[in-house]
């Protein structure tokens, strides 16, 4: 397979990646949806179960922090390198 047939495929299932996410978060809002109008945080069908709850997390504000405290931010930042593919 030459470079423009490899392209062109991975474009293709891109594509359809994106239209089955956009079906997904369809398929999920509709679920949403009917909980939100049931007043209930949990559904369960034949095979499947779904729940759309509150759920609350504590994170470090990082920026204050930065702003705030430096040294103590530079302290504890950890630097890592990753390699990034993109495609366009």
């Amino acid at each position: 397979m030459n470079i423009d047939s490899i392209m062109r495929e991975l474009a293709e299932y891109i594509r359809m990646q994106e239209e089955a996410a956009a079906m997904v978060e369809s398929l999920k809002d509709q679920l949403k949806e009917r909980m939100t109008a049931a007043g209930v945080e949990s559904l369960a069908g034949s095979e499947r179960k779904a729940t759309y709850k509150a759920v609350t997390s504590s994170r470090v504000d990082t920026t204050s922090l930065k702003k705030d405290l430096p040294e103590i931010a530079a302290r504890y930042t950890k630097t890592t390198t990753a390699r990034r593919f993109t495609f366009a």
